[in-house]
């Protein structure tokens, strides 16, 4: 009771807080656990403006630490054709508003592909983390911290929530989805296929 109290106060706060914006942007940072809400981002007609910052990098060397305290590394990467992050934060309304849509896809995915999310601040309050999740019905992989490419990735998020996909090699393939999506599944897999196809792969579906 006393945690689902913690959540409903935590998710009112972030309603009020985002309540008119489909994405949360955040000051740069040199880890997850140093990631802070700033301004808004440019909108039109409810949408995040297409003009927002590319993410850089890529991920071929680094270490993480996921929110069950199991490591992440380069090599769980290079086990899967297409790995798909998603960058969200604590105060975000849209990220929390999307994660039930998130997990429903995570769960729905083929084997060669894998979704994982990254709470840049989850470090700060992982019990909240874990409760949002558990709400949501998410069991995949949630990264907390990390070293080497995974810091630098971090730091170059500028709004959150923000989609990444990168091949088995770790580099990054296609754009990243900022923003909240009104067809989560829809355009998700839409990247995927983009990202598998951009890597001499098969498309894929997903499973029911």
């Amino acid at each position: 009771m006393k945690n689902r109290k913690r959540f409903t106060l935590l998710l009112c706060a972030a309603l009020v807080a985002n309540m008119l914006i489909t994405g949360c942007s955040r000051q740069q940072s040199s880890s997850p656990a140093d990631a802070k809400p700033s301004e808004k981002p440019s909108e039109s007609n409810g949408a995040v403006s297409a003009e927002l910052p590319t993410v850089q990098g890529g991920l071929q060397s680094f270490s993480a630490t996921a929110l069950d305290g199991s490591s992440f590394t380069q090599d769980d990467i290079a086990a899967k054709d297409i790995t798909m992050i998603n960058f969200w934060s604590l105060t975000c309304r849209p990220c929390i508003a999307e994660m039930p849509d998130l997990a429903a896809f995570a769960k729905a995915l083929p084997d060669n592909v894998q979704l994982i999310t990254v709470c840049l601040d989850g470090i700060l309050d992982e019990e909240i983390t874990k409760i949002i999740l558990d709400e949501a019905g998410y069991e995949g992989i949630t990264l907390i911290a990390g070293d080497g490419d995974f810091q630098t990735v971090c730091a170059n998020i500028q709004y959150t929530p923000t989609t990444i996909l990168v091949d088995a090699e770790g580099n990054l393939v296609g754009n990243a989805i900022i923003g909240g999506q009104e067809d989560l599944s829809s355009a998700f897999l839409t990247a995927i296929n983009a990202a598998l196809k951009a890597s001499g792969k098969a498309e894929t579906h997903l499973e029911t």
